[in-house]
């Protein structure tokens, strides 16, 4: 998690403004990021141009040049960002389980749905560039695929510790299982874009749960 500048340690033999000049980069990359991925998120990588993004951030061009060296940088830097934060959600949610993970993770996907379903539109990062730039950038396909990685890991971590409580069938792979999951969310979601409804996503759901079976 990104910490805030409050909690940086002021030294005696740094200035004020070497301070004040670190808060302000800090903060501008992140501004940058946050206007960038939600404009990336409606619109698609390729579909955001660097003007639009300048403009809706409110920063000269060569604030943007001093943090990324190119625009396929600054997605790279997007994607690392999103999915941090991906990562940190889901292992908070999975933790916060009340002694069956299980449930837990059952809980998370049945969320998601309502989610939809209330706003008709969640917007994922990973699921709107996946098919745009795998072909068209091999950093950013990195970057995609180390996310889905961790993800993959939490799940796995998730579902082993399940298996430990005694609620998840012991025959399951965990990472077998884990990889599915994600597969299977994944395309859940993108025919949620095409159909314009939540069906794909109530029908992942439930095959999780069958996937998932009790001990």
């Amino acid at each position: 998690m990104l910490h805030s500048a409050t909690h940086v340690v002021i030294d005696q033999s740094v200035g004020y403004s070497a301070l004040m000049n670190k808060t302000t980069r800090f903060d501008t990359r992140e501004h940058i990021l946050n206007i960038g991925e939600q404009l990336c998120v409606k619109s698609g990588f390729n579909g955001t141009g660097l003007i639009e993004l300048l403009k809706q951030a409110g920063v000269p061009k060569g604030s943007f040049y001093y943090y990324f060296p190119s625009k396929e940088a600054f997605g790279v830097a997007m994607l690392e960002r999103y999915f941090a934060r991906y990562v940190q959600n889901m292992r908070s949610f999975f933790d916060a389980s009340q002694g069956d993970t299980r449930l837990s993770v059952l809980e998370y996907y049945q969320q998601a749905v309502e989610k939809w379903q209330e706003h008709q539109f969640v917007g994922c990062l990973s699921v709107k560039l996946s098919a745009e730039v795998c072909d068209l950038s091999e950093e950013m396909r990195s970057a995609l695929a180390a996310g889905s990685s961790a993800l993959i890991s939490t799940l796995t971590d998730a579902l082993e510790k399940a298996q430990r409580e005694g609620y998840l069938h012991s025959e399951i792979s965990a990472t077998e299982a884990a990889r599915t999951l994600y597969m299977l969310w994944m395309g859940a979601s993108l025919h949620t874009k095409i159909c314009r409804n939540s069906t794909p996503l109530v029908i992942a759901v439930n095959e999780i749960t069958r996937i998932l079976r009790v001990a």
